[in-house]
């Protein structure tokens, strides 16, 4: 519910959560509170929230007319530096490289129901409540439109901002957040979820402090270094219970999040796009969108948390058309094979694959071009005749006749130097205009800011798709950008700043035309791994690819941090060989697929070179999971050791009177029971 009252306060609220902000005296917007459900609330409750900020030093007042007043005492829901608040700001304007301090006052509201699923990263959801606040900067000619979106379910606040030129100067955008947050106190741990390739989203806690603790990409991807999820932790939380204020965005492009203690110990969290490689040139009549970023809140510790960040993600990111759908049990070849395969041999495969129970063969990287190494024919999306002889088509045949799905791999955002692609249109791929460029992988970045390319790679894998009769896309990214810049800004006239934020647009833009084109096509992201999983991927992938680290002990805690903010359903989970191909452990077979059974399950290891006991260990493992399938990915999801810890993990996932409980330890030591861990009969699996 939204509750608008004398045009003055603005109550966004359910059971789960309230939302509250105001105009100020000076017309601008403050923040008065987001916490847990305040019920309806009266005009002199509301005032009375407003309180008399005090600040005894270090204060220039807004204006002559409101002596006392000053934006650096005040919590504010939409800030910019320079008028008397010394923070940094949530926006930052230019005009011919002079800096602008506009003054954005509040004009109208307006509550709109329902959001519905567009063609680029947004929540959606028939039960939302919607309200937009425009604000007017009158001399400068701007219009200010900020959009809440809370829907029924959720503690989630959608917020984004869209900038609108009504003057007839071009205005220069340095800064446009999505998320702002201010609360009044200090006393929590930021979290972020952080690591490397192979190594992605282990959970970090630090103290917040005066001054800025922030998380950043300038990847080009939300990478895998940081995730745009952050959140704000009650230094006494628990699995059940705890105060949590947490940060997302819906965007995969280079991002920002931080948070800044002030003199007087209150802090604001902001994220949105990395200001560091943005700019955006707004001509008159144009406007700009911030992505939406996403505010959740719970009092009932990590549990809490992941309640409402599964429940999001799950009903308002990923695609209804695959929603509570099981997906299939895969076999991919890359770690039997790599790039060394021929048709026949691939066939020896999928009849592995078929007596175990899989469900979809997944080709992976080497059956185009003359693709034999990670050196060539990256944008040359044509069937290699070597390796296939009879065509693609014949060996899809082969895999549907073995009653399994066809999927394959494509990487479509890079290019190698070798392909014809490359050498007639050399302005396509990314670099500066100097002679010396980095490679990285021996592969180059398409310009996907041009729709010329796009439309290219679009043609080859259209094709791909529908010759070979494809229901399954691997999508790859295996580099990040560097030299960031487009022959095509420069000749549309655009600012070099609008690279990343329209390179991201431009892989947005494929997706949704394959989609559209191909509705039943299933697409898992991935980028070298886990380089990319985030809300933007998720709106057009509904399951990533977490890390190229299949080892089952690693992926304990990437899968425990990665839970804090998206569901099981989104993460593939491969069984490998052993020793592991990236770090070399030997782990049994059991534990293997009981740590991978948590999501989508797959296998990626040779079955050719497993004992007729292995495979029929297997066999028996995909029965068993088909039969749980359901519960292991939409079930309610829940911690049961503590989260920080390193050697012991437990979880469950649960649907009525239906658990099942995952329990693994790294090292056993003696004289040690199950029960010191997993009590279960203490263990009580509600909502929370």
């Amino acid at each position: 519910m939204i509750d608008v009252i004398n045009n003055k306060f603005f109550h966004l609220h359910n059971s789960n959560v309230s939302y509250i902000f105001y105009v100020m005296q000076n017309g601008q917007l403050g923040h008065l509170y987001y916490g847990k459900d305040l019920g309806k609330l009266s005009f002199d409750d509301l005032n009375y929230l407003i309180g008399s900020p005090t600040r005894s030093a270090d204060v220039v007042d807004f204006d002559i007319n409101f002596p006392n007043f000053s934006l650096a005492a005040e919590m504010q829901e939409f800030p910019v530096y320079g008028i008397g608040d010394f923070r940094e700001g949530a926006l930052s304007l230019s005009v011919n490289n002079s800096y602008l301090y506009p003054n954005f006052k509040y004009v109208s509201s307006q509550i709109t129901y329902g959001k519905k699923r567009g063609d680029h990263p947004s929540s959606f959801g028939k039960d939302a409540e919607n309200l937009i606040i425009e604000l007017e900067e009158t001399d400068l000619k701007l219009k200010l439109v900020l959009t809440y979106s809370l829907f029924s379910n959720s503690s989630a606040i959608v917020r984004k901002a869209e900038i609108i030129n009504q003057g007839k100067q071009n205005i220069r955008i340095e800064n446009i957040q999505s998320n702002v947050l201010s609360l009044p106190v200090t006393d929590y741990d930021f979290l972020q979820l952080s690591g490397a390739w192979l190594k992605e989203r282990h959970i970090h806690l630090r103290s917040l402090s005066q001054g800025i603790t922030k998380i950043e990409s300038l990847r080009g991807a939300s990478g895998h270094e940081e995730n745009p999820f952050v959140a704000l932790v009650d230094k006494k939380v628990t699995n059940n219970s705890g105060e949590i204020y947490a940060s997302n965005l819906i965007y995969s492009g280079n991002f920002i999040a931080q948070v800044q203690v002030d003199q007087w110990n209150t802090c604001r969290l902001t994220s949105g796009i990395n200001p560091e490689t943005f700019s955006w040139q707004l001509r008159s009549n144009e406007s700009f969108t911030s992505p939406e970023g996403v505010l959740f809140y719970t009092i009932n510790g990590y549990n809490g948390l992941i309640r409402q960040t599964h429940n999001f993600v799950q009903n308002h990111i990923i695609s209804p058309k695959w929603n509570k759908k099981p997906y299939p049990i895969i076999v991919n070849n890359w770690e039997a094979t790599y790039f060394d395969f021929d048709e026949k041999s691939l066939k020896r495969l999928v009849d592995k694959s078929a007596t175990i129970g899989a469900e979809c063969f997944v080709l992976d990287d080497g059956w185009f071009g003359k693709r034999n190494n990670s050196h060539s024919s990256l944008g040359n999306w044509t069937v290699n005749k070597e390796k296939f002889p009879h065509g693609l088509k014949k060996f899809s045949d082969y895999v549907h006749n073995s009653k399994m799905k066809f999927g394959l791999w494509f990487e479509p955002e890079m290019i190698s130097a070798d392909t014809p692609l490359f050498k007639k249109h050399p302005d396509w791929v990314v670099h500066h205009p100097y002679p010396r460029y980095s490679i990285g992988r021996h592969q180059y970045v398409l310009d996907f800011c041009n729709p010329e390319v796009v439309d290219n790679i679009f043609s080859q894998i259209e094709k791909i798709i529908q010759e070979a009769e494809v229901d399954y896309i691997k999508w790859d990214m295996n580099r990040n950008i560097t030299e960031a810049y487009s022959p095509y800004l420069t000749r549309i006239k655009r600012p070099q700043g609008e690279f990343f934020h329209r390179y991201i647009q431009g892989v947005y833009d494929l997706y949704q035309r394959l989609l559209k084109k191909f509705p039943s096509l299933l697409i898992e992201g991935c980028a070298s791994g886990g380089g990319r999983f985030d809300l933007g991927i998720l709106y057009y992938s509904p399951k990533i690819w977490p890390s190229d680290d299949s080892d089952a002990v690693e992926r304990l805690d990437i899968m425990t941090g990665t839970l804090l903010a998206y569901p099981l359903s989104t993460f593939v989970n491969h069984v490998s060989a052993v020793p592991n191909e990236q770090i070399f452990r030997e782990t049994n077979l059991k534990f293997r697929q009981d740590v991978a059974c948590f999501g989508s399950l797959g296998y990626e290891l040779d079955l050719n070179k497993l004992s007729d006991d292995e495979l029929k260990e297997i066999q028996k493992y995909t029965s068993w999971y088909k039969s749980n399938r359901t519960l292991l990915n939409y079930g309610n999801f829940y911690q049961i050791s503590p989260l920080i810890q390193d050697n012991v993990y437990s979880w469950a996932v649960a649907n009525g009177d239906k658990q099942i409980v995952g329990f693994y330890r790294k090292l056993a030591r003696p004289n040690e029971t199950l029960d010191q861990y997993l009590p279960l009969s203490k263990v009580k699996l509600t909502e929370t």
